[in-house]
């Protein structure tokens, strides 16, 4: 389990380096010419694989005979789901020679060969070492995607690849609404998280009004519980019930003038009205106490320990914290409660999106074959493997018929299903790392939750942050299109 923890915490870590770009766009540029030059220079000498021909079985025109390479991150997923979907890769093309292999280091081990022009042919760009996709795709180093999105997906060829997948997942791989130059494999589901046996013992329903959400905190508090804990040295974990919230309560535009960091974003009354109600947590006494010095880890354990009754967290909590999660836990998730009925988008809007992005270099010798190996990780019996076997979703929209889902998976897709088309996706934690989670996070949300600024003052500060990173030309911008 251990590197699950770079994918919850180092923050949402597998997209969080996405766009260190951010940082890197400028500082990569003037070495870009040099590297272009080597790259052109004795360095492309990878020759592309003829494609073979297109036919019902083999919709992207796979070369059967060519060797395909695919290199994996190893971490809290493990390597069985895409070892399995490899063998049948192998099954469909018996005379191509397939390589596989898993590291940890993506960034060390595969720069160097994408500077040299022989990258492999699919690549899971995730973990602490991932490469920055804004980067890449600046560079012109990936694959467009759109070949395999408008292909027969495995399992029904009246069905495009693109119709059989969640909410957000094409535009996830999007920037600036180009090509899709990313696929997320993986699902989360973001939310206020809880034992299901501990609010029954309250003989309390999941509160959908603020008004509910105080009298059920106030509830636990006579019974010597706490209403909330959270991660208080990484308080962007507090976004992931506080953004859907906002979005509710004002609509999803509100979340994407804010990713668009668009002057006065986060003076918007619904942002004041969210940021208002989670100070009333910690005004009343309703946060466990101690919670702005414990780390992730931490107050999952004391929130699986029943000292708090709810947590702001992704699906990864449920595998991360399975060693002390309680067998009778009953874990469940919930979209996030909203203000009152003058609320814009119904009880039930989540934020929900895709991690752990596969990519396929435009220099790879055999692209075809990497994307097809893709369109076998999309299939339906694929998608069952991985959720079977890590517990989470994949971006394949379904695959969970049939196979004995955990609680909190369980709890998961039933959300998804209450929610429907309001699933959102904000951007800013893939767009502006450190604005989201030093900034935003630990100098605002912490500071306010932790008692040290008000409402008023935390979206003054955050508002001033959103206002230099838009200045900032040092870094790129992107907008929703």
């Amino acid at each position: 389990m251990g590197s699950n923890v770079h994918h919850g915490v180092e923050g949402v870590g597998r997209r969080d380096l996405i766009k260190r770009s951010a940082a890197l766009g400028l500082v990569a540029a003037p070495g870009m010419g040099l590297l272009s030059a080597c790259a052109s220079g004795g360095g492309d000498g990878q020759d592309k694989a003829k494609a073979g021909k297109k036919t019902s079985k083999n919709p992207l025109g796979v070369n059967d005979t060519a060797g395909m390479e695919f290199v994996l991150f190893d971490g809290g997923f493990g390597k069985e789901y895409a070892q399995d979907a490899v063998k049948v890769y192998g099954k469909d093309f018996p005379k191509a020679k397939v390589k596989f292999a898993t590291t940890q280091k993506i960034q060390s081990t595969l720069q160097p060969r994408f500077n040299q022009g022989n990258p492999p042919d699919l690549i899971d760009n995730s973990g602490a070492e991932q490469m920055d996709m804004g980067v890449l795709v600046g560079k012109n180093q990936l694959a467009d995607l759109t070949p395999l999105l408008d292909a027969p997906s495995y399992d029904d060829p009246a069905k495009k690849v693109r119709d059989t997948l969640r909410p957000g997942i094409v535009e996830m791989g999007q920037f600036d609404g180009k090509p899709v130059w990313v696929l997320y494999y993986a699902y989360t589901v973001y939310g206020v998280w809880y034992s299901q046996k501990a609010l029954d013992s309250l003989d309390a329903q999941y509160p959908q009004t603020w008004d509910e959400m105080l009298a059920v905190c106030a509830k636990a508090k006579k019974k010597g519980m706490a209403g909330w804990t959270y991660a208080g040295k990484y308080p962007y974990y507090i976004p992931f019930s506080l953004y859907p919230m906002i979005a509710k309560v004002g609509g999803r535009e509100v979340l994407d003038a804010i990713d668009n960091l668009e002057p006065n974003a986060w003076k918007h009354p619904a942002v004041k009205a969210c940021f208002e109600a989670y100070y009333e947590l910690y005004k009343k006494g309703y946060v466990l106490k101690g919670t702005p010095g414990l780390d992730h880890i931490q107050s999952q354990t004391a929130w699986a320990k029943g000292e708090a009754l709810f947590i702001p967290n992704g699906s990864w909590v449920e595998n991360e914290s399975a060693n002390v999660i309680p067998a009778d836990f009953d874990l469940a998730v919930s979209a996030p409660t909203g203000i009152d009925s003058s609320d814009k988008l119904p009880f039930g809007t989540i934020w929900a999106s895709g991690g752990e992005p596969f990519i396929v270099p435009a220099k790879a010798k055999n692209t075809e074959g990497g994307m097809e190996q893709l369109r076998i990780l999309l299939s339906e019996a694929s998608s069952k493997n991985f959720t079977t076997k890590v517990k989470s979703l994949t971006a394949y929209n379904g695959g969970t018929s049939g196979i004995s889902l955990t609680p909190g998976l369980k709890s998961g897709v039933a959300a998804l299903d209450k929610a429907g088309s309001n699933v959102v996706n904000p951007r800013l934690q893939d767009w502006y790392v450190q604005l989201q989670k030093e900034k935003i996070g630990v100098s605002g949300l912490g500071e306010m939750m932790a008692g040290r600024l008000t409402p008023a003052e935390a979206i003054k500060k955050i508002q001033g942050f959103a206002d230099e990173a838009a200045k900032d030309t040092s870094i790129k911008h992107y907008k929703h299109q």
